[in-house]
């Protein structure tokens, strides 16, 4: 063995034991298309069963790749078709139940998290649409592994007003239903503009209707191995120097990341789909984004100049990224979860991270308001402001974007939300007072921009 290689083998070793490295996700794509009949216990049978065909061996194949390679799979996951159209051929088709079969193959095949409990509405909504809109509240207080996504905006269509007042209501429900558990309800539902049908990430994954019958998509996380990587610069390194360290970090683990889900892709006799590019972080200290923006300089996130680093760090990493693989998709970029991250709960505890601050960095990060915990008091027409200006990012800027906001119930600025696990905990944080109740009580649509017209 060269020394070489070596040093290689090294470094890889390096990152997965000291610095959290990790393969946040595998997520089976899955279409149930074919599923759909116009009996709807047909449709709940025919979903179950496609599920456990495909999925039976996932975990275990996953798990035995974990040994083989010493590298941790965090998640086992499955997206499916968008779930509003599985009940449209069917008189009183109860999305509820379906919700339960999900939850039911879920826990059949091992897997933690099924998405696609999921409608696209950006432009307006069909029977099948609203039905299941109406039942995300009760769906995701009665499961444990369904996850729930709606995309209310795109570039091309613009903002569908309507659906986004009635996802405040959604989301307050939601969390109202689940107020036992700090409104964990909330946190498994999310809000797109411009969402992507190749997505390895919850709560918005679903397997899109130009996505093949089955595929493996993959999901890295790595901040940890990027903060170390920063760290270990100059003090007197330049920006230029930190961007192309990072894209180097970022190569090395898209790498290790498509090497993982090509191998498991192969042992399921399934395509291999995209590779998602985002850092993801966790809550253990030292796996955060947050922290990359300390290695930079800055001495908390939320710092004047937090959105120019957030800036570089997305764009160094998907340039690293994208000359590792060719088969990238999904979200890629950083994510700012607040309740996932140490750094980011710290800062927003200590008040250097506002509301505010965390939209702007949106404008330039991978998704969006992700994982916010709020006044549980919040009102609807609030909640439709922050979706609406959100969505608003995404489509000017050709981006995907999304809110996950969680108006925990019973409690207010200063409570914290504490959910442990990957979702970690969150320290409520103010949203303003000011109303915003005439305008998002308008509905319509919000046109999409000039530059839509690009066809």
């Amino acid at each position: 063995m060269n020394l070489n290689n070596e040093q290689k083998i090294i470094e890889t070793i390096n990152m997965i034991k000291l610095h959290h490295l990790d393969i946040r996700t595998v997520t089976m794509s899955l279409s149930l298309r074919d599923c759909i009949s116009d009996c709807a216990d047909r449709v709940y049978e025919n979903v179950y069963n496609k599920i456990l065909k495909y999925a039976k061996n996932l975990y275990k194949y996953a798990s035995d790749l974990e040994d083989e390679y010493s590298i941790p799979i965090i998640n086992k996951r499955i997206a499916i078709t968008p779930a509003s159209i599985l009940g449209e051929s069917c008189k009183n088709f109860d999305y509820v139940k379906l919700a339960q079969v999900l939850n039911d193959a879920a826990k059949a095949v091992n897997v933690n998290f099924i998405g696609g409990f999921s409608a696209l509405v950006e432009k307006g909504c069909t029977k099948g649409d609203i039905a299941l809109i109406e039942s995300i509240p009760e769906a995701l207080a009665t499961t444990d592994f369904v996850c729930s996504s709606v995309n209310v905006a795109s570039s091309k269509a613009g903002i569908n007003m309507d659906a986004v007042l009635k996802m405040s209501d959604i989301v307050k429900r939601a969390a109202e239903l689940t107020a036992d558990k700090d409104g964990l309800g909330a946190a498994k539902l999310v809000c797109f503009c411009n969402a992507p049908g190749d997505n390895p990430f919850m709560a918005g994954a679903f397997s899109g209707y130009g996505e093949p019958e089955c595929a493996l998509n993959v999901g890295v996380s790595g901040p940890g191995v990027v903060m170390a990587a920063v760290e270990d610069l100059p003090k007197d390194a330049d920006l230029s120097e930190v961007a192309n360290t990072i894209k180097r970090v970022a190569f090395k683990i898209t790498t290790t990341g498509e090497l993982i889900g090509r191998k498991l892709a192969d042992r399921l006799n399934i395509p291999f789909g995209v590779i998602d590019l985002s850092l993801a972080p966790t809550p253990a200290e030292g796996d955060s984004v947050a922290g990359i923006f300390k290695a930079m300089g800055l001495e908390h996130a939320g710092a004047h100049g937090t959105t120019a680093a957030l800036a570089m760090l997305n764009d160094a990493v998907k340039k690293g990224g994208i000359m590792a693989s060719s088969h990238v998709g999904g979200l890629s970029g950083a994510f700012i979860p607040v309740s996932e991250d140490a750094g980011m709960i710290e800062a927003t505890s200590l008040g250097h991270l506002t509301f505010d601050k965390l939209e702007a960095m949106t404008s330039v990060c991978s998704v969006g308001l992700d994982m916010i915990a709020i006044p549980g008091d919040t009102p609807n027409s609030t909640i439709a402001g922050i979706i609406a200006d959100e969505m608003a990012i995404g489509m000017i800027n050709k981006k995907t974007t999304a809110v996950r906001v969680i108006p925990v119930p019973n409690k207010n600025v200063g409570d914290s939300a504490v959910y442990g696990g990957l979702l970690g905990e969150a320290p409520i944080i103010s949203v303003g007072e000011v109303s915003s109740k005439t305008f998002v009580s308008r509905g319509g649509r919000i046109p999409a921009p000039i530059h839509s017209l690009n066809n």
